[in-house]
């Protein structure tokens, strides 16, 4: 298992996000040649899911800018401070996880395909397996902070950040 898990964070560090971009880029093309006869309400949900991504694409850009610490000049992603407020107290990775995560379920549900259902799972599959190489990157960055925030926001899923969020609130106004 050890073996496996140095290979794994051996790998270059854009191979994963490379793969899966290409599968993405696959599943759009195909969506434009397959939509789900039917389906309406599945549809709606696929594009509701599609156009919410770009909330947790954009947002880091603004976040980062703003509290990360970024030289003027320098591209957003490189941050010298930590950030866990704003998008990044909701996940950990709204950009290079759950952003993409929602724009290939989307698809997935608005064309409702086998090849879109499979290039989807495939690079879902890739995008979630290299938020585990982010966070240990990460580690490596900014140390016990981010082994503290890990345990505090979750990796992708945006409904349990929010619901985890709302509960700190509200044992806050009890204080």
């Amino acid at each position: 298992m050890e073996s496996v898990r140095k290979t794994f964070f051996g790998l270059n560090q854009y191979l994963l996000s490379s793969i899966a971009s290409v599968l993405t880029l696959g599943q759009i093309g195909l969506a434009f040649f397959f939509h789900a006869q039917g389906f309406e309400a599945v549809k709606w949900v696929g594009w509701i899911c599609v156009w919410s991504s770009a909330i947790f694409g954009v947002l880091p850009i603004f976040t980062f800018r703003k509290r990360g610490g970024v030289a003027k000049g320098e591209s957003y992603t490189k941050t010298t401070l930590l950030v866990d407020t704003g998008i990044y107290a909701v996940v950990r990775h709204p950009q290079g996880g759950t952003a993409w995560l929602m724009i290939n379920f989307g698809i997935i549900l608005i064309t409702l395909h086998w090849t879109s259902v499979i290039l989807g799972l495939l690079s879902m599959s890739l995008v979630y397996a290299d938020t585990y190489k982010a966070d240990q990157y990460l580690i490596e960055k900014f140390g016990e902070a981010y082994r503290r925030y890990i345990k505090r926001v979750p990796r992708v899923n945006f409904i349990t950040g929010i619901i985890r969020r709302l509960r700190l609130r509200g044992t806050r106004a009890l204080d």
